[in-house]
């Protein structure tokens, strides 16, 4: 809790991933990438209440396991690759909300999938929605200017195009404004947000941008590339932070 707020955090971890199938289990440097989001939890003591939403009873077990509550199960029109963060967010906020009889004022999103993170993270993206009356914050890193979207390229039946046409000005990667994408630490997200306003972002968000790596894994070379940058940055196998 904080400034007398309740806060809700929601571990995303379904069981059907086509990329790697049961990524959520996959260990990431002797850890399973659940049981590194339990973790840092525990680090947590302003978080109220710590949920998975699966619908998988492997992964309920291991969440579980490492101290994160699995008090329902997503049901089967939420467990699909398309079905958006939103969906999964109020979901598990009404079925707890439900279950302890109790109202959360915030809920942060945790996805396993961001074994870089660190309790540190998840706090300022809390403090900074509360400090400044956010409808919802993300946590961000900035894009390399190698990724920049006036840098970007289309082919269309063989012929090469400018995604932006303002990209035929571009010569320099100082001309470039900074631009941000997210890197799944964390998602602050204020209840009225969520279940009035229906959004994750809201009318007013707010983007604390992260200094670091930070690997958002999707496939094995993310896994590959994750424990590399762990043990680049003095992590220990089975550690949650670096030493």
């Amino acid at each position: 809790m904080i400034r007398k707020r309740r806060i809700l955090a929601v571990v995303p971890a379904r069981g059907g991933s086509q990329g790697i199938p049961l990524k959520n289990l996959r260990p990431v440097l002797g850890l399973s990438m659940v049981a590194r989001v339990g973790d840092v939890v525990r680090a947590l003591p302003i978080i109220d209440r710590a949920v998975v939403s699966t619908d998988h009873e492997g992964i309920a077990a291991a969440a579980e396991a490492s101290g994160l509550a699995a008090p329902f199960r997503r049901p089967e029109h939420l467990s699909g690759p398309t079905i958006g963060d939103w969906d999964v967010l109020a979901h598990a906020l009404q079925e707890t909300e439900r279950i302890d009889g109790v109202r959360f004022d915030i809920v942060v999103m945790l996805q396993p999938t961001s074994p870089l993170r660190r309790p540190e993270h998840v706090e300022a993206a809390i403090d900074m929605l509360v400090e400044g009356g956010w409808d919802s914050v993300w946590t961000l890193s900035e894009t390399d200017s190698k990724a920049h979207p006036l840098k970007q390229l289309t082919i269309t039946d063989g012929r090469l195009g400018y995604y932006d046409e303002a990209g035929k000005q571009v010569v320099a990667r100082q001309q470039l404004a900074p631009v941000y994408h997210r890197n799944g630490v964390a998602y602050a997200i204020t209840r009225d947000c969520l279940l009035n306003q229906a959004s994750i972002m809201g009318a007013r968000s707010g983007g604390l941008v992260l200094d670091g790596t930070f690997i958002s894994i999707d496939t094995e070379w993310d896994i590959a590339l994750a424990e590399f940058v762990m043990r680049r940055l003095g992590w220990r196998e089975g550690s949650t932070s670096a030493s």
